[in-house]
């Protein structure tokens, strides 16, 4: 009886020390606490790059503030936004759910992609102008210049979220 219980022992280790690992891996990243609400950047224009949807904003050139609620029905509100091209806008998202949500700006695809990577990597840090993260009730920020013009999107990438519909669009016109 030892030796066949060795010999299972022996067989499971590894499977065992993997997943431990995987694990504390998953607790070191994982989402949920103050530390990830967003904070007010500080504007560095030698730091700005351009993407295709736009880039980070001069907050002394926001034009004007759109304000949007993040809700655990898992929708944003309002969830269509228009814009003109070239227009610097400070988005100011406020979690009014019980859960932590994020918004995150870019096209369609990318927003899909970041969405799949979100699923294998559920507790990944965002530090970009584009993303934010806010805790149940407080509010972030971000101030961005929409420089093309087309259809863009928001999102909640945190996985569940924009599998249930947690998408918002942006024209810019």
């Amino acid at each position: 009886m030892v030796p066949a219980m060795n010999r299972l022992i022996s067989r499971l280790a590894p499977a065992i020390l993997n997943t431990a690992a995987l694990l504390a891996a998953a607790s070191a990243f994982a989402h949920g606490n103050e530390e990830h609400d967003a904070k007010p950047r500080k504007y560095d224009s030698s730091r700005v790059e351009d993407t295709s949807f736009g880039r980070e904003g001069d907050p002394a050139k926001a034009t004007r503030t759109i304000r949007v609620d993040m809700a655990d029905t898992m929708r944003f509100t309002p969830a269509d936004i228009t814009v003109k091209r070239g227009e610097t806008v400070k988005l100011v998202a406020t979690n009014k759910g019980q859960m932590l949500h994020e918004m995150v700006l870019g096209t369609s695809d990318e927003l899909k992609r970041h969405a799949e990577m979100m699923r294998k990597f559920p507790g990944m840090e965002h530090d970009e102008p584009h993303m934010m993260h806010v805790s149940p009730g407080k509010s972030g920020e971000i101030i961005w210049q929409f420089t093309k013009a087309g259809d863009f999107e928001f999102a909640c990438l945190i996985p569940g979220h924009f599998e249930a519909g947690m998408v918002g669009k942006v024209r810019v016109k």
